[in-house]
């Protein structure tokens, strides 16, 4: 029997208990469905901000068709500007390379090829011929002192004192037993026989030069060199005859045995 008084509070037990728990539950749902929502707009939000001011991607991303056109179109004019450049620097060497080269004085090359033995040459000068001594030559030197065998034959210096005389006594060309002397030319005695240009010569030498034959007999006369053989031509007997010519004929250098560097075919050389 009940009267009046508080009313007493549910069982929290058995079937009252899920009655009173099931409106939490489906509360904690809702909230959890709109903070997905509000996340997932954040990230939109945030992503369209990044994409409308560039936030550091890509200008070339093709999603972003304005930046890309507006880039590409930058990026073709300065290549075209660079182009431009290029095709007036080429304009440039072109009109250089097409400039004519100023040629020399042609009495100034066929002197330098006088010099460097590459052109013929004709005109006076002088022919001196060293030969060896006879087998048989006798005789006693300063001091009583016997030939010997040595001072019977023509040496290389004797052969050198004579071009260098020729030389300071202005001669203009020369030749070595018809070989054109040059600056490349080297000649070696061994024994009695002459290397000269990969040839061997044998004596009697002829060594005959262009130019004026009294300057050069003159320098021949003092060179002292030259009178140290003609001692020994008066004690031994060796060879030693000076001719004068109106007309010698001395040919160009032929080039044997001088090498010189080449590019090969098909070489671009300024590549």
């Amino acid at each position: 029997m009940t009267g009046p008084g508080p009313t007493p509070a549910p069982s929290t037990r058995g079937g009252a208990k899920g009655l009173l728990r099931a409106p939490a539950r489906a509360g904690w749902r809702s909230w959890v469905s709109v903070g997905s929502v509000a996340v997932l707009a954040g990230l939109m939000f945030s992503a369209s901000a990044r994409l409308a001011d560039g936030g550091g991607a890509d200008t070339r991303d093709p999603q972003d068709l304005a930046q890309l056109v507006d880039a590409e179109t930058g990026r073709v004019a300065e290549l075209t500007e660079r182009t431009g450049a290029l095709d007036r620097e080429i304009e440039t060497l072109s009109a250089r390379a097409s400039t004519t080269v100023p040629t020399l004085d042609g009495d100034l090359v066929k002197r330098e090829g006088v010099v460097s033995g590459s052109e013929p040459v004709r005109g006076t000068g002088l022919t001196v011929t060293l030969d060896d001594a006879p087998s048989t030559s006798v005789g006693t030197g300063p001091g009583g002192v016997e030939p010997q065998p040595d001072d019977l034959v023509v040496h290389q210096q004797d052969l050198q004192h004579v071009i260098n005389a020729l030389w300071a006594g202005g001669a203009e060309a020369m030749t070595l037993q018809g070989e054109r002397v040059t600056s490349t030319s080297a000649f070696r005695c061994s024994g009695n026989i002459l290397l000269l240009h990969g040839k061997v010569f044998s004596p009697p030498y002829k060594v005959t030069a262009v130019g004026d034959p009294a300057k050069m007999e003159s320098s021949l006369d003092s060179s002292e060199g030259v009178q140290t053989y003609l001692e020994y031509v008066d004690w031994v007997h060796l060879g030693w005859d000076v001719q004068r010519s109106d007309d010698l004929d001395l040919p160009a250098y032929d080039g044997g045995g001088l090498q010189y560097a080449t590019v090969p075919d098909g070489t671009e050389v300024f590549g």
